[in-house]
């Protein structure tokens, strides 16, 4: 068993209370006895019992994280930052995965208050906002992703249109005349796709470039080597490819170098996401990197203030920042390749 709170306020020679005081941070505490207070906590190791405060205060601290795949780079990456904003706030969390699934997303958004978790920050694919307006559950929520805008619940993204348009407008400075875009889908659920198309546009028609567009059905690496089989097939191949995130851009890259081409010499290929694998790729890969970082402390800190009852305010919708970060992919670096 670990000290108690009376343990501590034996030790100091104070009251129980005055070592509440101390523990739950309160300022007024003389400096002497708070300093006695600190040290009888320092010599008998003392550990707050996080589950009795919870429960004192109606909660349980634990929250819920919703993703489509938790097997894809980009939802692991953020799930450990959320889960590390998460600490810092002493709240544990469980993880769900939806597989974009209505019924299993439905189940999460109306289910959470079974799961006794003071919160849930989801990445919904394929539910919409009229589902989420009358969604029966009470547990604050705060969204991800680009499903759902302007609903009635905060929601935090990049700037998807703005971060599409700035990777085609660097292939487009590169020179590139025939930029391609993979990843779009016919009947996207999602937001991201034709956000990304959208930017992607844009830019095109900025320069008064004709547009070549390559769908594809998810957004995994075989998805994005045989959408780009069928772009080398269809005629005058792109000198310039971007992919609508990173896993995409792996398997176009793959295609392309079996098929006797260069990167960037022949085909100057971009993704979006900035996966670790892109960095360690051969070229490396160019792309957009989201500040994930920056993401789950948004949400974590906007579940912060659903929970803590400040649910007056208008849901938010929040912008988390983003960089270019150009690789090998688009740039031969400092030794250019024999013949260049």
């Amino acid at each position: 068993m670990g000290a108690s709170l009376r343990d501590v306020a034996v030790l100091a020679g104070v009251s129980v209370k005055t070592v509440s005081n101390v523990v739950n941070g309160y300022a007024h505490v003389a400096p002497a006895t708070r300093a006695k207070v600190e040290e009888a906590l320092s010599r008998l190791d003392y550990r707050p019992n996080l589950s009795a405060r919870n429960l004192r205060q109606g909660r349980t601290g634990v929250i819920a994280l919703a993703l489509p795949e938790l097997d894809a780079p980009y939802f692991a990456e953020l799930s450990r930052f959320v889960i590390d904003a998460a600490a810092e706030q002493r709240w544990l969390v469980i993880i769900e995965q939806t597989d974009g699934s209505l019924e299993r997303e439905r189940q999460i958004l109306d289910g959470v208050r079974d799961h006794r978790v003071d919160g849930l920050i989801f990445s919904p694919i394929a539910i919409g906002a009229d589902e989420l307006a009358a969604r029966t559950d009470d547990t604050a929520l705060v969204l991800l992703g680009e499903r759902i805008h302007d609903g009635p619940a905060d929601h935090v993204a990049i700037d998807n249109i703005r971060a599409a348009r700035d990777v085609t407008e660097h292939l487009i400075g590169l020179g590139r005349t025939r930029v391609a875009a993979l990843g779009a889908q016919d009947s996207s659920i999602s937001g991201t796709a034709p956000l990304r198309l959208a930017g992607y546009r844009e830019a095109l028609a900025a320069h008064g470039l004709p547009e070549t567009v390559a769908t594809v059905e998810r957004y995994r690496r075989a998805d994005g080597a045989a959408a780009m089989a069928a772009l080398l097939g269809a005629g005058t191949p792109p000198d310039a490819v971007f992919c609508f995130n990173d896993l995409l851009a792996l398997g176009a890259l793959r295609t392309i170098l079996s098929s006797g081409l260069r990167v960037p010499g022949d085909i100057a290929l971009a993704g979006l996401d900035d996966i670790e694998d892109g960095r360690y790729s051969t070229p490396t890969l160019t792309t957009v990197a989201p500040d994930k970082s920056e993401l789950a402390r948004i949400a974590v800190d906007l579940l912060r203030q659903r929970i803590e009852g400040r649910s007056g305010r208008a849901p938010q919708e929040v912008r988390a920042g983003y960089r270019l970060m150009v690789r090998e992919s688009t740039s031969w670096g400092p030794c250019p390749p024999a013949g260049r």
